[in-house]
């Protein structure tokens, strides 16, 4: 017998992040290139891009 449990912040948490890579490979299967731009990426994920450091950073951003 299985007993589930209720679910956690965690659970919502993981669901969310399969849905964003869910939404990832629908837009790289539909891309014309080898690779996703950073623009794109950002769109997908709904990223807000600003100048002030108030909103999440691109993704390029995050590379050196």
């Amino acid at each position: 017998m299985v007993t589930l449990s209720a679910r956690t912040d965690q659970d919502h948490v993981a669901l969310a992040e399969i849905e964003l890579c869910g939404e990832l490979m629908i837009a790289a299967s539909a891309a014309m290139g080898d690779r996703l731009s950073a623009d794109r990426i950002d769109e997908v994920l709904n990223v807000k891009v600003s100048t002030e450091r108030t909103t999440v950073p691109r993704q390029g951003e995050h590379r050196e």
